[in-house]
């Protein structure tokens, strides 16, 4: 069977990430959310920590390392600095297409979709999500009280908006960026997966195990 990838961007809380694992287990493909920060880190022979703290965050290098390590030098050094955010971008951007050349594939976030623009066998998804399902996954997950979980939620948005925008052409949860929006409060995460894992098979011809 043919090499495919499907990119899942997603509005934190949605369940984007549970959708994702679900459909690697199915589809009997590699899983790549946090992986492909160990997997940059690897090819560039930087430390995995370097790409943790820039991970979906743009302008935070800038903001930190601008202030804490003046032997960068200025603002403009920043694009010749292997440690740039353009650069690690760039390395980031390496480990996706290095993944998808070697086999099939799910990428979370990370502007996956725009990277892989010229790979043939993609599928571009956003899942979204009911505010109130958004803030009662976060207060589960992260043990808080609803007020801190929206502002959790707000900032964890405009983060990723914000480096996707910048990164790609496309607007981030824009319904004509990717082939398919879905709210998961709809269907269920296990629904939505399903949906979505015959949206793959339709539009690729992937049988389920291939």
């Amino acid at each position: 069977m043919e090499k495919f990838v499907i990119n899942i961007g997603r509005q934190l809380g949605s369940g984007g990430r549970a959708i994702g694992h679900i459909l690697a287990k199915d589809f009997g493909i590699a899983y790549y959310d946090k992986e492909i920060l160990a997997l940059a880190a690897k090819e560039s022979g930087f430390c995995k920590e370097v790409f943790e703290r820039n991970d979906e965050h743009k302008g935070f290098f800038r903001s930190v390392l601008g202030n804490i390590w003046p032997f960068f030098g200025s603002t403009s050094d920043f694009e010749t600095n292997p440690l740039s955010e353009e650069n690690l971008f760039r390395l980031q951007s390496d480990a996706i297409r290095k993944a998808a050349a070697e086999h099939s594939c799910i990428f979370i976030g990370r502007c996956a979709d725009y990277v892989l623009r010229d790979f043939p066998r993609c599928v571009n998804v956003f899942v979204a999500a009911d505010v109130e399902d958004r803030l009662e996954r976060i207060c589960r997950a992260q043990g808080v009280d609803e007020k801190t979980a929206r502002r959790i939620m707000e900032q964890g948005d405009s983060q990723r908006a914000d480096f996707y925008n910048f990164y790609s052409p496309g607007l981030w949860g824009a319904a004509d960026t990717y082939h398919l929006c879905i709210n998961s409060s709809v269907l269920g995460i296990e629904g939505t997966a399903t949906f979505i894992k015959e949206f793959v098979k339709k539009k690729l011809g992937v049988r389920v195990g291939a």
